[in-house]
């Protein structure tokens, strides 16, 4: 039995301020960042051999801050990551079998894409999101009532 893409891997995707991102991604997989004794989040991100995706598609993160992705690229072609970090933009190039590591500054709370701008990649090239969870701060909040929450 395949698995199950993001609609199936996280709840609350298809509801007023839920992880609307995972609708768009939906076919791929989503995973999770993990604390590390460093204070930094952790995550991979492969690319897997002939199938032109990162995985996971989507990336949760549970709040902002300095976020290390180790990348491997398992396929025959080279391929890349373009990747937000604060305003600024970090490059990231994995040439066929190798391994990279990025470090990225998201200290707000939001959806971030990245991808790959490597070739054309079937047309659409490699993408995927990077969901900070958290709030914004007071005074960066919108004067309208509540709104529901996840």
């Amino acid at each position: 039995m395949p698995e199950a893409g993001v609609l199936g891997q996280l709840e609350g995707l298809d509801k007023q301020n839920g992880a609307t991102i995972g609708r768009l991604l939906a076919n791929g997989k989503a995973g999770h960042a993990e604390a590390g004794p460093d204070g930094k989040l952790h995550a991979t991100i492969r690319i897997p051999e002939d199938e032109l995706v990162y995985e996971p598609a989507v990336l949760m993160v549970p709040h902002g801050g300095t976020l290390e992705l180790e990348f491997f690229n398992d396929d025959k072609n080279t391929h890349c990551a373009v990747m937000p970090s604060n305003g600024d933009t970090q490059f990231l190039w994995l040439v066929n079998h190798s391994r990279g590591t990025a470090t990225l500054q998201l200290d707000g709370p939001g959806y971030y894409w990245y991808g790959s701008i490597a070739g054309n990649d079937a047309g659409g090239g490699l993408t995927g999101a990077i969901v900070v969870g958290g709030d914004v701060p007071d005074s960066a909040k919108l004067d309208r009532p509540p709104q529901p929450r996840p």
